[in-house]
């Protein structure tokens, strides 16, 4: 996730940012599934994935403090 998407989820709603959350969940899962049967080729998706769910909870947890940056 490069800054300009940062900026854009920091101004986007909270309904918005939970879904993009439950959608980067659900592509996990379906890695997760293909790296358990083997056809997973690019590992590091993965570890991109998680760290942009972080990045999204981080910022909802911000709005729900009411931290402005």
């Amino acid at each position: 996730m490069k800054r300009e998407e940062i900026k854009k989820w920091r101004e986007s709603s909270k309904g918005e940012i939970e879904n993009k959350i439950f959608e980067l969940k659900k592509q996990l899962y379906e890695m997760n599934q293909q790296l358990i049967l083997g056809q997973l080729k690019n590992y590091s998706q993965i570890k991109e994935i998680k760290k942009d769910i972080a990045r999204l909870k981080t910022i909802l947890k911000e709005k729900e403090i009411g931290v402005k940056k």
